[in-house]
């Protein structure tokens, strides 16, 4: 009778431990439904709503030349001190015609003509020769537009058109 006694206790903690570890293994799932679930919605809601190309509504540009008022283009030596290569360039930009402070009468002021000159011949002298290749034309236009709208402020300029290059 002791046996029998023995033997009905260790088998009614079975069923105990089967529940235990079947509502587990369900709560793991549960978790991980839950869990697909949320990354689903986030890369469906969140994550494509920040990749769609944004409209940039702006009013029409300006269109500046830069340089010499006869024939719109820049000379300046390229290549570091030491260096006997000389750049000519035309350069014309795009640039912001609500910018009050810059603009006087569809025209650029004086003073913003020499930032922007200045700005200009700054980024055109500290390009190496090799940042001056044609595959790198895309670079060389970035770094002109990132330094005249640090010099004027941002958003002064939209784009930047090489419209002659000579290296010499």
């Amino acid at each position: 009778m002791a046996e029998e006694k023995d033997a009905a206790a260790e088998t009614e903690p079975a069923p105990k431990k089967k529940m235990s570890i079947i509502l587990i293994v369900v709560l793991i799932l549960v978790g991980l439904a839950l869990a697909a679930g949320i990354s689903y919605f986030v890369t469906t809601r969140i994550v494509t709503k920040s990749h769609e190309p944004t409209v940039i509504a702006r009013g029409p540009g300006i269109y500046i030349k830069v340089g010499d008022s006869k024939d719109g283009t820049v000379i300046v030596n390229v290549g570091g001190v030491q260096s006997s290569h000389y750049l000519k360039i035309g350069i014309v930009l795009e640039m912001n015609s609500d910018d009050k402070t810059h603009f006087k009468d569809g025209k650029l002021t004086e003073a913003a003509q020499a930032k922007v000159l200045d700005a200009v011949m700054r980024t055109l002298r500290e390009q190496k020769m090799a940042q001056l290749e044609a595959s790198k034309e895309q670079d060389l236009k970035n770094s002109i537009k990132n330094s005249v709208n640090k010099a004027l402020g941002v958003d002064s300029v939209y784009n930047v058109y090489i419209t002659s290059f000579v290296l010499e």
